[in-house]
């Protein structure tokens, strides 16, 4: 398994060959980035947007974490990662898209449809039961309609996508750009054992690539 040493034999092969052989890409980088797609993915291991999406350093600003969620639009106390994120790329990099890619065997969705580690104490899941409790409202439509099999896991991750690029739509900034047709928001599904990308319809349906 890859360690942190392992990681530095990784980037020392990097220097060697790809940044060489990149040198003037990443000359023009340094002076600055013109993304044109925000890719708001998961933390999970498997599932990186510039592997999955085979893209260039400085294609695409991405920004993870657990279960690709976005929280809706709100300027109370508290930091807000994910919120500053989505502002900066669509005020100041203004790209044209933005992509939610969710992804099977979401632990973070599992954990907001089995409510496993709900009433937990700091340390011991309190913060991940807190971030996955976006998706409540959710987790009560999966049950009622698919119960808690394999195919309410699975659809609890389709959900975490449309729930996000809902909440994208409560922040003032996205809707205008999106009501003037200068911003376009999409989902995305990335089916981890057979390679599979779907893409959300304009029905929220997902549907390979």
């Amino acid at each position: 398994m890859t360690d942190f040493s392992n990681m530095i034999e990784g980037y020392r092969r990097f220097r060697k060959g790809g940044w060489t052989q990149q040198r003037e890409r990443w000359t023009e980088l340094s002076a600055g980035q013109s993304p044109k797609v925000m890719v708001i993915a998961c933390s999970d291991s498997r599932v990186d947007p510039s592997q999955i999406f085979d893209t260039s350093p400085g294609e695409i600003f991405a920004v993870r974490n657990v279960a690709n969620l976005v929280p809706p639009f709100e300027t109370g106390g508290g930091y807000h990662g994910v919120s500053a994120a989505v502002e900066f790329a669509v005020t100041q990099l203004e790209v044209p898209e933005v992509v939610v890619m969710g992804h099977a065997s979401c632990g973070g969705c599992a954990a907001a449809l089995s409510h496993g580690f709900k009433d937990s104490e700091p340390g011991k899941g309190k913060f991940i039961s807190d971030w996955v409790g976006l998706l409540d409202d959710a987790r009560e439509r999966v049950i009622g309609k698919f119960g808690d099999g394999a195919e309410a896991k699975r659809e609890m991750e389709h959900e975490a996508v449309r729930v996000s690029i809902a909440n994208l739509r409560t922040f003032p900034f996205v809707a205008e750009r999106e009501a003037a047709g200068k911003l376009k928001l999409r989902g995305a599904y990335f089916a981890i054992a057979d390679g599979v990308l779907h893409v959300m319809d304009d029905d929220e349906v997902f549907v390979p690539a």
